[in-house]
């Protein structure tokens, strides 16, 4: 870019906290006891949960319950099949509101880790489904209907134990791919926020110390959020965190009531000096008018403020938008102008998801052209930052 470089956010409004909340974060928190702070309250506020008994009866569950005196309680039989909830199409215009005071518990029954081969060699089972914060792309809501809140699975010993099994069956990687160079990548949060989720329970931290003894392996988990939390659980080494990234713009737009983009790439070096590898997700790349001025924006300012040793560490996931029809209706009631960028019928073609959805994502030519010019920015402003894969 021309001239000065600036901070992305300059003079624009703050990252977008629907109904008038304030950011999530206070401008310099302190390590540790971020859980229980008004800060963390404004992300989570809990005033409902769905439990099956089984969860309120587990050891995480009594835990998580004993931090929430006097919230209402309903038991359900499945944490899929709550139709007051995921059922009710009332309950698109509280959208977010929901997200922040309803929680679910529920016990993961399958515990199976699939194979991956791009962000991470496998897919673990997850602590977690749904999120407190609501992106409007968010893949998680198509299967759910009307309402996304945190479903927290309290069967976390049986899913570290399965982990670590897996792990261990494996042995040392035979040799470097595109995940890493040495250790098998286990992503622990393909369905949820790993950051949020430690608001309420010790799930995420669970997991870090299970990697920690782990020297074959690395979990890893992409987050939105910066929680401070997070920076006293000494992974040393063996947990990845991928922040992810977006032009300011966007991200106002479609990432309602997450930390700032500035934020997270401002706490990039206190993860790495608390033990974290620590990368980046470009995602999802969002194809608009000036959609390359602001990636380029976005990008200088990376190059501006990271310090040398988060560079020489850092890789990036590059990943393309993809819509889905169901998500696209949901989201005209409670978040239309998100639409506008996210609905191009004219760029976008069906696609069948691994899983067997069918979605949108943009024709071939139109995202093959756009990965080449994104490429192009990586090269021109941030050189040191390898792309682990594109999609």
């Amino acid at each position: 870019m021309d001239g000065a470089r600036t901070d992305p956010r300059g003079d624009e409004p703050e990252q977008t906290a629907l109904f008038d909340w304030a950011d999530a974060l206070p401008a310099a928190p302190s390590r540790g006891g971020f859980r229980g702070s008004e800060a963390a309250r404004r992300m989570l506020d809990v005033r409902e949960v769905y439990a099956e008994p089984a969860a309120l009866a587990s050891p995480r569950g009594r835990q998580i319950m004993a931090n929430l005196p006097g919230v209402r309680v309903t038991e359900v039989p499945s944490h899929w099949r709550i139709p007051s909830l995921h059922g009710n199409d009332g309950n698109v215009t509280r959208w977010a509101r929901i997200k922040t005071e309803t929680l679910v518990l529920g016990t993961k029954r399958t515990l199976e880790t699939r194979p991956n081969g791009r962000s991470a060699d496998w897919i673990a089972p997850g602590p977690s489904n749904g999120c407190a914060m609501a992106c409007a792309y968010c893949y998680v809501p198509r299967r759910k209907g009307y309402a996304n809140p945190i479903t927290l699975f309290t069967n976390i010993e049986a899913i570290v134990a399965h982990v670590r099994r897996h792990v261990r069956a494996q042995g040392p990687k035979p040799e470097p791919n595109q995940c890493d160079a040495e250790a098998w990548v286990y992503d622990i949060g393909e369905n949820g926020d790993c950051s949020v989720d430690a608001l309420v329970c010790d799930n995420t931290a669970d997991l870090v110390a299970a990697f920690r003894a782990l020297p074959t392996a690395k979990a890893s988990f992409a987050t939105k959020f910066v929680n401070p939390d997070l920076l006293d659980l000494d992974p040393r080494g063996r947990t990845r965190i991928r922040f992810s990234l977006m032009p300011p713009d966007d991200s106002r737009l479609l990432d309602i009531r997450t930390s700032p983009v500035a934020d997270r790439i401002a706490a990039a070096a206190d993860f790495l000096d608390a033990g974290y590898e620590v990368h980046f997700n470009l995602s999802p790349v969002v194809l608009r008018p000036d959609w390359q001025r602001d990636w380029a924006g976005l990008l200088a300012h990376l190059d501006d403020v990271l310090p040398s040793r988060v560079k020489r560490q850092a890789a990036a996931e590059v990943i393309m938008l993809t819509h889905n029809q169901a998500l696209h209706e949901v989201n005209l009631g409670w978040h239309p102008k998100a639409e506008d960028v996210l609905w191009q019928p004219r760029l976008q073609e069906p696609k069948r998801s691994q899983n067997g959805a069918v979605n949108v994502r943009y024709a071939v030519e139109i995202k093959q052209r756009a990965l080449a010019e994104l490429r192009a920015l990586l090269a021109a402003h941030t050189p040191w930052l390898r792309v682990r894969y594109a999609f």
